[in-house]
């Protein structure tokens, strides 16, 4: 039904068709969310339903545990889409409602990888997770490839995830598992720096301010466990990412500072390395992203790299038409068409 395991469709044919493909489904923003911003805070609501998910705590190497949620499929080689959420994000994000609806249509499994401290309790390991931290999305990759040997294997990240999907994927380059097909991010962020002074500065810092309620949280949680482990006082005070990085996430992770930790860890220069067929979805008037860093030198240079980078769109939202409290999405279809056509 698939291609033989160990083979996929190259860039020389996935490229050009996707293109001519996925232009014949352009996103046209719903007329009551114009706006980035609009689009970002519509697509928080899902008209999906709650799918029906497994629960698998996986043992990682280092003692610890990830949190895969599983919708299985009967077929062996039926292709496997795996989901990597955004920052603070889970199983329960309204992005994963939307993809796993779909998928299941397509009859194609769906695995929702949280990351570590984001499935509702807090991991062992002294370290949690960052938006370059890529050793466990490998860790999943390699046992996911043993568990389904047949089964063609579909990444896609959003926000902080898609950033984690790009830069394993120019980490690995030619050495990437036969079985991963093709990937797709969706609003990924290729200049962390840049991302960050959008979310501290844009709108009076808010945005920064609305992940640092749950992230500081768990840095206070982690100091009780590790002691130590950050200068408490000060953790309580942050309302900027700049902060919060300086603080926690570079000292927790091995980097010397904020700038140290975006420099190192950001998507973006890796992008030439991808050697798998790779859709780039990106909107202009993304309020954390920006349209300054999209990267259409890297995506036109590469045959590996297919772009989408709609005007409007806002961040990991796409949404096009529907009414703010169901509103209709157009990002996941538009991945899983990018999807069918790698396979062949």
């Amino acid at each position: 039904m698939f291609p033989p395991r160990g083979r996929y469709n190259g860039p020389v044919t996935v490229k050009p068709r996707a293109l001519a493909e996925l232009a014949r489904t352009p996103f046209v923003p719903a007329w009551w969310a114009r706006t980035g911003m609009l689009q970002t805070v519509a697509a928080l609501r899902t008209a999906a339903p709650r799918p029906s998910l497994r629960d698998e705590a996986l043992a990682t190497p280092d003692g610890d545990e990830l949190h895969l949620h599983v919708a299985d499929m009967a077929v062996a080689d039926a292709p496997t889409v795996l989901l990597l959420h955004g920052l603070e994000g889970s199983r329960h994000s309204s992005y994963v409602r939307e993809m796993a609806a779909l998928v299941a249509a397509r009859g194609w499994r769906f695995v929702v990888l949280e990351f570590r401290s984001c499935s509702g309790v807090l991991n062992r390991a002294r370290r949690t997770y960052h938006s370059g931290e890529t050793s466990d999305l490998a860790f999943v990759v390699a046992t996911l490839v043993r568990r389904w040997p047949a089964s063609p294997l579909l990444p896609v990240g959003y926000s902080l995830g898609a950033n984690v999907l790009l830069k394993w994927l120019g980490e690995v380059g030619d050495e990437a598992p036969a079985n991963v097909r093709a990937a797709a991010a969706v609003s990924p962020p290729f200049d962390l720096a840049t991302c960050a002074h959008h979310c501290d500065t844009r709108l009076g810092g808010v945005i920064a301010r609305h992940f640092l309620r749950t992230l500081i949280p768990k840095a206070l949680a982690k100091e009780r466990q590790f002691p130590g482990y950050c200068d408490v006082a000060a953790v309580r005070r942050c309302r900027t990412f700049r902060a919060f990085d300086d603080l926690v996430t570079a000292p927790a992770h091995g980097f010397r500072d904020a700038e140290h930790y975006w420099a190192t860890q950001s998507s973006g220069p890796l992008l030439p390395a991808i050697r798998r067929p790779t859709l780039l979805l990106a909107a202009a008037d993304d309020p954390l992203v920006g349209a300054a860093v999209l990267p259409h030198a890297a995506a036109a240079q590469s045959p590996f790299l297919v772009p989408q980078f709609p005007a409007r769109g806002g961040h990991c939202a796409f949404v096009t038409g529907g009414t703010p409290w169901r509103p209709r999405r157009w990002a996941e279809a538009q991945v899983l068409r990018f999807f069918a056509l790698a396979l062949g």
